[in-house]
Formats: structure tokens, sequence, C-alpha cells
């Protein structure tokens, strides 16, 4: 077994050998010394070359290669395989394939098309990674085992018979009985008592809205049954290759919420994701921000893996833009000023054939003789001088509650807004702070909250008495929160709390809210001190609340928008905000909040458009800079630039789309 890099930021990504000839590898393995890669993921998608027909298996290829990976020095990575059935799994067996909602089978042809709780599936998966288990733990390019790729990305939710029997157990186990479950999914309503347990079905396609708490729970099961596919592999590894560290590749992009992944994370050695950059997003960086802060949170703050992002354009959207030359580096850092110790790319090598033959690779279609493969070369440069700060963590006193649970619940059908997305809160504040150079942790409810300055309950409309409870604590441990819109709305049943909103939060903020009034998108609002954005609400202030803001047009014209509610003692204050501010207003609310909770950007007076974090290891800090700016920009700043490979004294020069990163005096 040989040990995951430490000395070096760990550099590479996924190499698929199987779709070159044997001469191409001895080439690829010198390009990744030249390049100074320290790692790759193989074999994620390489189930019908190594096992060709049912129970008949061919190894050598796979043999040969990692032979040549030890001697080039290069960890592996090593996949079981079974992210996508070969076909003549499914010729012959056609009862594995997933069905959509309307019912329709989803064909091979593709990839990753198996039910998530196909028992017939899961044998053969389990059998693969057996095999691979017994022959590679003992070998020495074996740094890690990589389950399965990217679940959930095509196959979930499957709507098949097989999974209605599976949800029935779930549900059994969830629920003490029939009458317990009709309570919980309330199903007075509409008539959908059931009264035996066979009655229950997916919420496939009805007439009209399926009942929400029925959906809620259905999102739940569905992260389950994909879990318990992971858990049935790791059984194996742990099983016969004990020692041998186990990740999956998650996907914390903004578009992707169909796993809890705060439930997955104890069944991973290694928190480890995939992030691409999404061009069609109004603001794509503060996207990969919040992306790296929440996969920070899933890891308790420890460091991460990025397992895959792209060295340029991707494949799968309208228009596949290239990245900037530059913008390979610049992206990379981004993910480690986030806490990432690992980078890697898919992939090493961009394909001939197939559906991903215009996503770009480490070595593109034009060769190792090319801008972005020296681009990679100066990167591992860099990399190399990074090593000194891995196992480092990011520096933050915010958090920011995270919950996919409630983003589900929120998603569900009869909304108050249908065009509100369940991020929409949570990504503005997080971005106001971005841009003020002040980091924040993407957390979920059950973090330790105290151990933070500021809380921000952005959008939280599910949550429960015991989470509830936890940001109230925060608060009187003299932690500031503040609240918005939308939040503490329903129990973990999706049942409204009565009384008016926002129930859960209602006695910590010291206001009461009878009515919603949605705007809906481009829709605002004036407020006395700004404007708002999306949403409005009735908002009563009780006793002891101050007034900040209120809404100074429209039907609710001198109610209030915003407010506060002074802790006693020690305690800190509890904000709420009833609208989105725009981004002006916000930013000016924003720094009142951190006034009162005494955090202080990273780095003052930063000019816009240059992002920072601090990363530190309890005796040594390394500042990043990074500008996505078209222009030089100028940061007061002190230490030894591992960038540059220079020393800064006093200021550090930052080229257009350049970055830094200092070794702090």
């Amino acid at each position: 077994m040989r040990s995951w890099p430490t000395k070096t930021l760990a550099l590479g990504g996924d190499y698929n050998p199987e779709q070159w000839p044997r001469p191409v590898w001895d080439e690829d393995v010198e390009l990744m010394r030249r390049a100074n890669i320290s790692f790759v993921s193989l074999g994620i998608f390489s189930w019908s070359w190594l096992e060709p027909a049912k129970g008949e298996y061919e190894f050598e290829w796979l043999d040969t290669i990692l032979d040549k990976l030890h001697a080039g020095g290069i960890a592996v990575d090593l996949a079981t395989a079974t992210a996508t059935p070969p076909p003549w799994l499914s010729a012959a067996h056609p009862e594995i394939l997933p069905v959509d909602v309307d019912g329709h089978t989803l064909w091979p042809g593709s990839r990753q098309a198996w039910c998530p709780t196909s028992p017939v599936f899961r044998e053969y998966a389990v059998a693969l990674t057996r095999q691979l288990a017994t022959r590679y733990h003992e070998h020495p390019a074996l740094a890690m085992w990589h389950v399965s790729n990217e679940y959930a990305c095509h196959n979930l939710p499957c709507y098949c018979d097989e999974c209605a029997r599976h949800f029935r157990t779930w549900l059994q186990r969830r629920y003490a009985g029939l009458d317990v479950l009709n309570d919980a999914w309330g199903t007075a309503f509409w008539s959908q008592r059931y009264t035996d347990w066979e009655q229950i079905l997916p919420p496939r396609r009805s007439t009209t809205f399926n009942n929400p708490t029925h959906v809620l729970d259905y999102k739940r099961f569905s992260s389950d049954a994909l879990l318990e596919h992971l858990r049935a592999e790791r059984a194996v590894l742990d099983e016969l290759s004990p020692g041998v560290p186990v990740t999956t590749n998650f996907m914390t992009l903004d578009h992707f919420r169909h796993l809890d992944y705060t439930q997955w994370t104890p069944t991973v050695d290694v928190v480890s994701t995939d992030h691409y950059i999404v061009d069609a997003l109004e603001h794509p960086r503060a996207e990969l921000a919040y992306s790296g802060d929440l996969t920070r949170g899933l890891a308790g703050g420890a460091p991460w893996m990025l397992m895959e992002h792209s060295t340029s354009a991707v494949n799968w959207q309208p228009t596949n833009h290239a990245k900037d030359f530059g913008q390979t580096i610049r992206d990379a850092l981004a993910h480690v000023a986030r806490g990432a110790d690992t980078i890697g790319w898919f992939q090493w090598r961009q394909s001939r054939a197939g559906s991903e033959k215009f996503h770009s690779a480490v070595v593109p279609h034009a060769g190792a003789d090319s801008a972005r493969f020296r681009e990679v070369e100066e990167l591992g440069r860099i990399a190399g001088r990074l090593g000194e700060l891995v196992g480092s963590r990011v520096e933050s006193r915010v958090a920011i509650l995270h919950d996919y649970q409630a983003i589900w619940a929120a998603e569900g059908p009869c909304m108050p807004s249908s065009e509100l997305d369940a991020l929409t809160a949570a990504q503005a504040i997080h971005r106001a702070l971005h841009d003020r150079g002040v980091t924040a942790d993407v957390v979920h409810p059950s973090a330790d909250l105290t151990a933070y300055d500021l809380v921000v309950v952005p959008q939280l409309y599910l949550v429960t008495d015991e989470h509830a409870a936890a940001v109230a604590a925060a608060a009187e441990a003299g932690a500031e929160v503040l609240v918005t819109y939308f939040s503490g709305i329903s129990d973990e049943n999706d049942h409204v709390r009565l009384g008016g909103y926002p129930g859960a939060f209602r006695d910590l903020l010291g206001v009461r809210v009878e009515e919603f009034f949605p705007l809906g998108p481009g829709g605002t609002v004036a407020l006395s001190g700004g404007a708002g954005t999306w949403w409005s609400e009735d908002v009563t202030a009780l006793a002891g609340t101050d007034v900040l803001m209120t809404y100074a047009a429209g039907p609710l014209a001198g109610r209030p928008a915003v407010t506060r509610r002074a802790g006693d003692g020690d305690a800190g204050s509890a904000w709420y905000v009833s609208t989105l501010p725009d981004d002006a207003t916000l930013a000016t609310l924003l720094d009142d909040v951190l006034a009162a909770a005494g955090v202080a950007p990273v780095v003052a007076g930063l000019p816009r458009g240059v992002e920072t974090t601090r990363r530190s290891d309890g005796t040594t800090s390394w500042l990043f800079l990074l500008n996505h700016t078209a222009e030089e920009q100028t940061v007061s700043a002190n230490g030894y630039d591992l960038v540059a490979d220079t020393p800064v004294d006093g200021q550090v020069r930052l080229a257009p789309g350049g970055a830094a990163v200092l070794r702090e005096d």
C-alpha cells in the first residue's frame, strides 16, 4: 500500500488507460512525472473491461498499468468500477434498469443505468468489488479505494416496483405503524388515509400535486437507498482490504441536491467532491466558493479532496466556454483556499470518442505541446511548494446553515412561490461575505454552532426542535444570529408550526409573521433603507424588538422589514430579515451584523474582485489572494509568496487573473 501524497499538494485526476493503446501508457506516466502528478483515480468506468462476461475476469491490463504507475511514483485511488453496469448485465437482467416518474424504463446506452435498490445489481457489484479487493489489497500502488462514482447523478429518483417494495420497508422502520405514518403525512387531507402498507407507492405521476410529506420521505428514502449501496461495497473493502482509506466523490454543486451528504460522511474516510463551473449561473465564482465551504463543512473543517474539476471547457452546457489562460491555476487554487488538499481533474487525457470527447483534460487533443498542459505543469511546480500547508485548516468565525432535507421540503409541491430557489438567501449572504473578505463555514444545523461568532439561518424552511434549540443556544452563548424569511416554518414532517411564522424562531427573534407576500422573479419592494427582492412578509415586532428597516411601499408600507432583538447579558442579538435586500442594502446590513459580532475581513481594504481566505495549522498561517478581475490589483501583506516563489514586503501585486499564497510573517 502506498501512502497518500502529503509532501506536496496532491495533483492528479481520472485516468482511463483502457481508452488508449498500450504504447500511450508509458507516455502517460512520463507526462505525469513531468507535470508533478502524484495520484490518479483509476478504473472508474472499466467494469466491461474487467468482467467482459459473467464471472470471467480480465485483470492483466489493470495489473500492467498499476505496475507502471507504481514505478512512476503515482499513488492510485482505485475504483470498484461499479458506477455503470456492462451491457451483458443489463441484457441478462433488464430488471436492474431504473424507471422514471411516468413509468418509462431508462435503457442502457449511457451510464449509471441501474436501480438504486436492485438486489441483482448489488449482488454483481459486490462480487466485482470482492474480486478487486482480493487481488489488489497488497499492490504497492494502491493508496485509496474509490467506490462507484457520482452517486445519483443520473439514476435517482427511481420509481420502479423494486423501489416501491424497499420504500415500504424503509417507512416501516421510520414509523411505528400506519397510524403514525398517516399522522406524519397528514393523510386526513384529500382522503389519503392508508390502511395497509401495500397501498403505499412511490410518488409517481398523479392527477395533480402529490402529498408533500410523501414526496419528502421519498427523497429521504432514495438518499438512504444509495447510501446502503455504498455501505455494501464498503463492507467488502473493510473485510478484504483493511487499512486502506475509502472515499466516493460527492457532488456539492449548486444544482445537485439529490443526496443528504450529512448522512453519508460517516461512511467515507475522506470527503471528496466534484465541482464544475456553470457559466449559466449569475455568479459562478461565488458558487464555487460556496461549494468549497459546504464541502469543508461536510468534512467537519478537515481538509478534503477535489476529485474532479475541469482544466477548461466541459461538454454538457448549452455553450461550453473555454477557460481563460491562467484560470486553470486560479480555479484550482480557489478550491485549495477553501480547504482542499487534493486537486483532481476529469480527466487525464482527452477522449477521442464518446459523449465526453469534447470535455477538456490535462492532456488535450492537441497533446502535451499546448498552452493548457503547460499551465498544468506550472501548477505542478506550485503544488510542490504548497506542500507545507497540507493538513492546515481554513479559519472562519461565521457559520451558514445548510440542510439538504430542509431544501427538499422547501422545493416540494404547492409552496407560496415555486420561483424561489431554496438556496437564494444562503448564496446571496455568502456572496456578500465573500466580497467582503469574510470566510464562512457552510454547515449542518447539528454542527457545534457555539464555536462561531455569527450564525446565519437562511431560508431554513424545515427545522427540528433540536436544531432550533441549537440556534438559540448559539445566541445564548454570545453569537449574533441572523435569520432570513421563510425559516422555521415547518417541523421534520413538513407540518406548519402554528401560531405565526417564523414558528421555530419566533421567540428568539421577537417577531410574529401573519402572512407571506412573495414578489416573484424581478419583483422588488422599497424599504426605508434600500430595496427588497423576491419576498416580503407581514411582520409584527414584539415587545423588546427593535425595527431597523420598514417597508416603504405596497400593501406592507410602514410594516417592519428588518428587526433586531438584543440578547440578555452576554447573549448575542437575533436579527430577522423578512425580504432579500438588494446587494447594496444587504452589504450595509451585513456590515452592521459583522461589527456587532466582532468579525473582521481576512484582509482590510480588499480590492473588489479579489478573493481571500486564510489557512492555519496553529503555528503558521497562509494567506490566499485570488484576483478575479482583468486589472492588476495591489493588496497590503507580508510574507513569502509560494506561487511566485518570492518574498513579499508590504504589498503583493496580483496580475490580472493572478493568484498569491503567502506564508505570513
